[in-house]
């Protein structure tokens, strides 16, 4: 059986989906996942479901709906039971706790290829930082919990989640940035920046990326479009940091050339450093 928080809320065995099919069902089932191997509170399921408009049957209506996920559980093509199903969603004292088996679980798989990045990182392997965070990335299969309503305890979790997916995003570029991958990241950082069009750091990505290819015009004119869509939306001007790279890629400076490897540090870093 397998869990899943990274995209659409999925509960799998083989090809088939065991999720339950009411969408308060499916919310707690997430909330509970979020917190796999840990109590959840009875309150805090409650205040997820209904925030401050719960009504007066709120906690038999949870009572209920951890009923219809052990069933959803008792339904695996394998085989399961009612004392099985009880085993993996456990009733703890005023809560509830969700039994993941290790690997069973995309958030396992992430930590995974998160502590194979901090060993890439330490030894300074830009090769392997790529591919741990490659395939890190790898496991969103469309933003976190997409198809789940979002109360506060979830949305928490998803906005730290996505931040945590933009962070994982930039770092892998910069690696690839340092490995001389210009020529392939270009049209992904097209992308991005259509995306994401006041994101600072794939801007500069982006730039580097351009300069690096011999398209120094469009490198100047990816900040100049960055530089009108932060004053006209935010009001606000780009960084003193992006306004140097401007700089760099103006005067052709060698800082933001590919660096052999003992020399991999961004220029973009290198320049916030002055």
């Amino acid at each position: 059986m397998k869990f899943g928080v990274l995209g659409p809320l999925s509960l799998t065995e083989g090809s088939d989906s065991l999720l339950p099919s009411a969408p308060k069902t499916r919310q707690l089932l997430a909330l509970l996942l979020l917190n796999a191997n840990s109590p959840v509170a009875l309150d805090a399921c409650v205040q997820e479901l209904w925030g401050e408009a719960a009504p007066r049957s709120a906690v038999q209506s949870v009572h209920t709906r951890v009923f219809q996920i052990r069933q959803a559980l008792s339904c695996r093509p394998s085989g399961s039971t009612p004392e099985e199903s009880k085993r993996i969603l456990q009733t703890c004292h005023q809560g509830y706790t969700m039994r993941v088996e290790k690997g069973a679980f995309d958030m396992h798989s992430l930590d995974r290829h998160l502590a194979d990045f901090r060993q890439a990182q330490a030894r300074k392997d830009d090769l392997l930082i790529s591919s741990a965070l490659r395939a890190a990335l790898g496991l969103w299969r469309g933003q976190t919990l997409l198809d789940i309503q979002h109360g506060p305890h979830i949305q928490a979790y998803v906005t730290g989640l996505e931040d945590l997916r933009m962070t994982v995003l930039e770092q892998c570029i910069d690696a690839e940035l340092r490995l001389g991958r210009h020529h392939q990241l270009l049209s992904e950082l097209s992308a991005l920046i259509s995306r994401h069009p006041v994101q600072e750091n794939l801007h500069a990505q982006y730039m580097i990326a351009l300069y690096r290819s011999g398209r120094t015009a469009q490198s100047l004119e990816t900040y100049h479009r960055l530089h009108r869509t932060l004053t006209e939306e935010l009001g606000i001007a780009p960084s003193h940091r992006i306004r140097q790279l401007q700089t760099a890629v103006l005067t052709e400076s060698a800082e933001l050339d590919v660096r052999p490897p003992d020399r991999l540090d961004l220029s973009l870093d290198l320049m916030a450093t002055r």
